[in-house]
């Protein structure tokens, strides 16, 4: 407006100042035109709000501008070149140029700019319950900005969708699957993914480990069950003649009293799908016998060096040297063996508190075990001869045999009678047998090789 007025006032001055006023009028010097054009650039190509606008101004002709930018940050400017213009809220605006120069002639030119709303992609997908198949996945579309809406499920059912907010859609096959969005504005097109997983299908399966006391399989058989169930959340065991008979437990312990076939079943589920799967486990009848062969006793300088252990434990079937006997091991042992050197002169089994005319170290926590080493001449009624150790394959033999410590029977051996039997009864009156077969030199390793029955349980 400004400008408009001063763009009058300097009209009327012109004319005055060439006017020539003769009696047959004046005259007037050509004026200059004004030609009115301006280009915008948007910077980065960018249309959604904020957007940043550069006027190259490329009008000719003209001595001052006036603009106007409608909704812009500045509003206005009478600069030739007014730089760079700001726009924070999308819609339809107008920017215009009036420019006039010296002469009065004028010149106006206005376009118009759509501005867009920033495109926001957003969504959220939700597994219905759980991910076991069949998975159901609703959809939560928080985009901002768009006007079309392209949507694809990776082995979804529907695969596809234009919706603004599809249906749910649901997964059979278990795996990760992509979710895409595509949205666009008209002028813009953005993509988001998101990945879901569906669990892998239902499968019942088990296993089972055996009681390291019950490796034979003979009752009595504790069993503790291993569930490799896959995709399951509750269970259902059934134990045939087992204790408990069932359980909703992930891994029970079940009890086997009774010698046969029993039939485990687990039945798996969850809550989508239900599976099963059985096995049958075979028990012995009880012996109530465990047999050891082979079993290596090392003499005094093998044990002591920690080569071939001296001391036995038949409940955890091992030969221990003596840098392994502690607090709890020792009260383990039931046999140890003392030899005094490569030639076997002088051989005796101990009892594992009874070390003191040793050469051995005490045993933590030991307990006595009773022992008969020379049967020929320990004269207590006790006896095993060496086809009866063999011919065992169950405990009758040694119920009837009553293991009595005597001076004789304590007495050592030599390598002159092989095999050898010695009696033996524990602390908590499990009796046995052991045979020796071999007495093997071999210097400071030198060792006696034995086989070992003994009751797993006492008897009454």
């Amino acid at each position: 407006m400004r400008i408009r007025l001063l763009k009058i006032y300097r009209g009327v001055l012109a004319i005055l100042l060439i006017c020539i006023v003769p009696l047959w009028g004046c005259s007037r010097e050509e004026t200059l035109p004004v030609t009115v054009d301006f280009r915008t650039v948007i910077v980065d190509n960018d249309y959604s709000v904020p957007v940043q606008v550069i006027i190259s101004n490329e009008t000719e002709g003209a001595d001052e501008y006036e603009w106007t930018f409608q909704g812009a940050s500045p509003a206005s400017s009478m600069q030739k070149n007014p730089g760079t213009l700001v726009y924070d809220t999308p819609g339809t605006y107008t920017i215009s140029l009036y420019a006039v120069n010296r002469d009065g002639a004028e010149g106006e030119k206005s376009i118009t700019l759509d501005l867009d709303a920033p495109v926001i992609i957003a969504f959220k997908a939700t597994i219905e319950k759980d991910n076991f198949s069949p998975a159901t996945v609703t959809l939560e579309n928080n985009t901002t900005g768009a006007q079309t809406f392209n949507w694809t499920f990776e082995g979804g059912t529907p695969a596809s969708s234009t919706d603004q907010t599809p249906p749910s859609v649901v997964f059979t096959t278990p795996g990760e699957h992509t979710i895409s969005l595509q949205v666009s504005n008209g002028r813009e097109t953005y993509t988001k993914d998101t990945i879901i997983t569906v669990a892998p299908n239902l499968v019942a399966d088990f296993d089972w480990e055996v009681d390291f006391q019950d490796k034979d399989l003979e009752v009595p058989v504790k069993l503790t069950m291993q569930n490799t169930s896959v995709s399951s959340t509750s269970y259902q065991w059934s134990f045939d003649g087992g204790t408990p008979i069932e359980s909703t437990e992930e891994n029970p312990v079940v009890v086997f009293t009774t010698p046969g076939a029993h039939q485990i079943i687990l039945t798996s589920t969850n809550g989508k799908e239900t599976k099963s799967s059985t096995k049958t486990i075979t028990l012995l009848p009880d012996t109530n016998l465990k047999i050891f062969e082979d079993i290596r006793f090392g003499i005094n300088t093998a044990h002591n060096t920690n080569v071939i252990g001296s001391f036995f434990s038949a409940f955890t079937e091992k030969i221990y040297t003596k840098s392994e006997v502690t607090a709890d091991t020792g009260r383990l042992i039931d046999l140890v063996f003392f030899g005094l050197n490569d030639s076997f002169t002088l051989n005796r089994f101990y009892a594992p508190d009874d070390l003191e005319s040793t050469t051995f170290d005490a045993i933590p926590n030991a307990t006595h075990t009773k022992l008969i080493n020379t049967q020929e001449a320990c004269a207590c009624g006790a006896n095993l001869s060496l086809a009866q150790f063999d011919a065992m394959s169950d405990d009758r033999l040694l119920q009837g045999i009553t293991v009595i410590e005597n001076t004789a029977g304590l007495q050592p051996f030599d390598d002159s009678i092989v095999p050898r039997i010695v009696l033996f009864e524990t602390a908590d009156g499990r009796k046995g047998a052991v045979k020796i077969k071999r007495f093997v030199a071999d210097g400071q390793n030198s060792y006696i090789e034995t086989d070992i029955k003994i009751q797993k349980q006492k008897t009454t």
